[in-house]
């Protein structure tokens, strides 16, 4: 494990110099506030779960809408709010085990197009912050972020989306169920319909019943740039997520994806992107990604970061770590090589966090 840290460490380093990725947050969904793990069905809801093979599951869902333009009295803002969800289901849709979490944060800017935000704050999920959230200190209520998202991902285990549909939330969006509305009393449509889709985007990938479902991101403003009179500036956030499934320390299976939103902002501090236009993940941009077209590339990103977690599954994190990669952290492992020529070292780190 010492090995792995120490290149854990490294590969955070090179990431960060590279710009690409933050603070690494791990989250698995072990906080029930009814006291049963996420592989169990609620009391209610005596169904059998899935036994054999199943599909690992990814969802990214962002939407920058509420971000505003400066003025002369206040700072603009880029604001992005990014759910996660991760999940294990049979091919008949029932969800195995379910791990919901959010990003919300902000990029600061001024009417002189100057970003006043730290680059280099971390950035937090909502897991992560746990208590420090402050819905309890702030905001008076029961239960706290997390655990709300817990209660909701515990009540998917054993249902199918429809089944989730039908019976968790009201047309308003909240807890129809009685049970979960005494948990959780935060709006659940956007999460609900996060289920949903990371569902739809399971793949058999090699997990089994009785693995370990994981969850990590990594998320950064790293890239983002001011504006001049000449050119754009950019509140760019950069996410990188993996589902996993772990069987004690070997990974049974491996979903990436990465989110790089952009929005434009003016010398004046007026923001040029369209906020309504949906913020698309590089899996599903999909060809439209560019690599191949506009890079040259063989591959691209979606299918270089497939091979590189079929190439993982198996591993150990520790063999994850030490796979040999070049100055730019791109894999000098030849198999690996042949279709993987992006950068490496933020998903090694990413791994690595998501093992631990």
């Amino acid at each position: 494990m010492k090995k792995l840290f120490a290149i854990l460490s490294l590969a955070l380093s090179l990431c960060l110099l590279a710009g690409c990725m933050g603070t690494p947050v791990v989250y698995r969904c072990d906080c029930p506030t009814d006291g049963q793990s996420n592989t169990q069905p609620d009391s209610d809801n005596p169904q059998t779960l899935p036994t054999g093979a199943l599909k690992t599951g990814l969802a990214v869902v962002a939407n920058a809408g509420d971000s505003k333009n400066a003025t002369a009295a206040d700072n603009g803002k880029a604001t992005y709010d990014v759910t996660l969800v991760a999940v294990v289901v049979d091919d008949k849709g029932v969800i195995y085990d379910c791990i919901i979490d959010s990003i919300g944060t902000r990029l600061l800017f001024d009417a002189n197009g100057a970003i006043t935000s730290d680059l280099s704050a971390p950035i937090s999920t909502k897991n992560e912050l746990g208590d420090d959230y402050g819905m309890k200190a702030y905001g008076g209520a029961k239960y706290e972020w997390y655990e709300q998202a817990a209660a909701l991902a515990n009540y998917a285990v054993g249902k199918t989306v429809e089944e989730l549909k039908n019976g968790a939330i009201n047309e308003s969006g909240k807890a129809a169920d009685a049970d979960l509305a005494s948990t959780a009393t935060i709006y659940l449509g956007g999460y609900v319909s996060a289920i949903e889709q990371a569902v739809a985007n399971a793949k058999h990938l090699g997990a089994q019943s009785g693995d370990v479902l994981k969850l990590a991101s990594l998320s950064s403003f790293a890239s983002s740039v001011a504006a001049t009179t000449d050119k754009e500036g950019t509140a760019q956030l950069d996410v990188d997520v993996t589902a996993m499934t772990m069987n004690g320390e070997t990974i049974t299976s491996c979903y990436i994806d990465s989110l790089q939103a952009k929005i434009g902002f003016t010398a004046d501090g007026v923001i040029t992107a369209d906020l309504s236009a949906p913020l698309l993940t590089k899996n599903a941009l999909g060809e439209n990604y560019g690599m191949k077209a506009w890079g040259g590339a063989t591959y691209e990103w979606y299918e270089q970061a497939g091979s590189f977690a079929q190439y993982v599954t198996g591993k150990t994190a520790d063999e994850v770590a030490g796979i040999a990669v070049n100055e730019k952290t791109a894999p000098t492992d030849t198999d690996l090589s042949a279709t993987v020529t992006i950068a490496i070292g933020g998903f090694q780190a990413l791994i690595g966090k998501a093992a631990q």
